[in-house]
């Protein structure tokens, strides 16, 4: 096949990649998992930055005491230029945790921002950089507030910033400078995702 119908195809295929991601990651299916990613694939969060094996297993670690972090997906718009594909994919993403000694759901819309590539005959992940656009904060007790340190709340950037909140208190260090909306850090992901498509290497 060539034309549109191939291009079709590696969309299908690509998007698919990205439904598994969440669907697999959530349920605990590690080793389907760490089918979807490249040998050197890395995961960017706020949490966690790293090789993509060591990412499994510190997700795998923390589900197995309790940590619930969970994703729900909307549409992708997805570029391929030969072997290789940049997809941009709606979601979000919810967290439960006591804060401030208050159980608390939070949730953070943004966009997963995929560098893949094709690798032996699969596309498979090489680097997702999730987008955080906006989130928001809420007791799983509507009568009990939860009470904020707004100093500790300003430290983070405005598209995750009670998520870091929740993830700061629960003792992670959090990556305070990953891309929002709008702003340098997304414009020079944007930039990275041209030339990956371009041919220039991660």
């Amino acid at each position: 096949m060539t034309g549109p119908s191939v291009d079709l195809l590696d969309r299908l295929m690509i998007r698919e990649v990205i439904e598994n991601w969440a669907v697999w990651r959530d349920a605990g299916d590690w080793e389907r998992f760490a089918s979807l990613w490249h040998p050197e694939g890395r995961m960017m969060a706020t949490w966690f930055q790293g090789p993509a094996d060591e990412f499994i297993r510190v997700s795998r670690e923390g589900f197995e005491q309790g940590v619930r972090i969970l994703h729900f997906l909307g549409g992708s718009a997805i570029e391929v230029a030969g072997d290789r594909a940049i997809a941009q994919t709606k979601m979000t993403i919810s967290q439960r945790a006591p804060v401030e000694g208050v159980e608390c759901d939070v949730v953070c819309t943004g966009r997963f921002y995929d560098f893949l590539e094709r690798h032996d005959a699969r596309w498979v992940i090489a680097l997702r950089q999730p987008i955080y656009e906006t989130d928001r904060l809420q007791t799983v007790d509507p009568a009990r507030p939860a009470v904020l340190d707004p100093d500790l709340l300003a430290r983070f950037p405005v598209g995750y910033r009670h998520l870091a909140y929740l993830q700061h208190g629960l003792g992670y260090e959090v990556k305070d400078d990953m891309p929002g909306l709008t702003g340098p850090q997304v414009e020079a992901l944007y930039a990275r995702g041209a030339g990956w498509l371009g041919g220039e290497p991660l």
